[in-house]
């Protein structure tokens, strides 16, 4: 198939993308390098340097006949969004109607959109977040996403368009940028590495689900044939706090320092966690990577 994957220079799509060459697709890779990086794009896909709002897109939906959009380009950081949220409704919002319009002028057979989780339901209080879970975006990042989902579905029920939407928790692997993406693992990880203290801003209980870049590539190559016009959670289920995290890779790294805390900032969350249940029933799809596993092959790739 010809697939597009929008910020295919990234961490986690350019890992999509390297799994999509293998498995023989013809591979368009879109990003404007303001996050990704060129070093991560796979020599066997086509690259365009290009904003998704760029009427340009056009031309590359008519050229290649596109079969399949996987979007994954965004403006990811979070704080930035609290910053300027009119940029990250932009960028966000209009970038992904441009995609959207293209997808029925040329006819895409699917949508693959990479929503969130981690920003999708607030603060969850109990047992971890389910996709019938009370949608409560606490911050114009989450709003956005949270808008295009219902984007998705009205070009569904209007123009045919299948898809299906993956609410990551939050990813981390190998090529995660600890200085251009909002990734605590990366940037603990690169900070004990270099011998520098982390600075853990709170009080460190804040809580996160944790999700290994194997498991998201697997729902992704899934979501090709499975789960048409459906919402999933791709996560664990499980609450690790950043306290416990500094720990596991202090650990790891036989770094022996205590964390700089600074206060707290604006739009974070105390505790987010999602549920995979449907993921596994309807898609096949379950973690298969734990956290102290997860760490384990991130610091050996990166202590080298």
């Amino acid at each position: 198939m010809n697939v597009i994957v929008t910020g295919g220079a990234g961490f986690i799509a350019s890992h999509i993308v390297d799994v999509l060459i293998k498995k023989k697709h013809r591979v368009i890779v879109v990003d404007n390098l303001s996050n990704g990086k060129k070093e991560n794009i796979n020599p066997g896909a086509i690259f365009y340097k290009l904003d998704i709002r760029s009427p340009r897109m056009n031309d590359i939906f008519h050229k290649y006949k596109i079969d399949i959009l996987n979007h994954h380009a965004a403006q990811i950081d979070l704080r930035e969004s609290v910053r300027n949220p009119v940029f990250d409704a932009r960028v966000n919002i209009l970038g992904s109607l441009n995609l959207l319009e293209n997808c029925i002028r040329y006819k895409v057979k699917k949508v693959i959109f990479a929503s969130t989780g981690g920003a999708m339901y607030g603060n969850v209080q109990g047992p971890a977040a389910s996709e019938s879970s009370r949608l409560c975006p606490l911050s114009p990042y989450g709003v956005a996403k949270c808008s295009i989902e219902f984007y998705i579905k009205y070009y569904e029920v209007t123009y045919g368009i299948p898809w299906t939407i993956l609410r990551y928790a939050n990813v981390y692997g190998e090529r995660q940028d600890p200085l251009g993406e909002a990734g605590v693992i990366a940037i603990f990880t690169k900070a004990m590495l270099d011998g520098r203290q982390p600075v853990i801003y709170g009080d460190g209980r804040q809580v996160r689900d944790y999700v290994y870049i194997a498991d998201v590539v697997r729902a992704n190559l899934l979501a090709i044939r499975e789960g048409t016009n459906q919402i999933f959670n791709i996560g664990t289920g499980i609450g690790t706090s950043v306290n416990t995290l500094y720990e596991k890779i202090s650990q790891l790294t036989g770094f022996n320092k205590k964390p700089v805390h600074l206060s707290p900032r604006k739009g974070e969350l105390r505790c987010s966690k999602i549920a995979f249940a449907k993921a596994q029933k309807v898609l096949g799809w379950k973690p298969l990577i734990n956290l102290d596993e997860g760490l384990k092959y991130l610091v050996s790739g990166l202590d080298k």
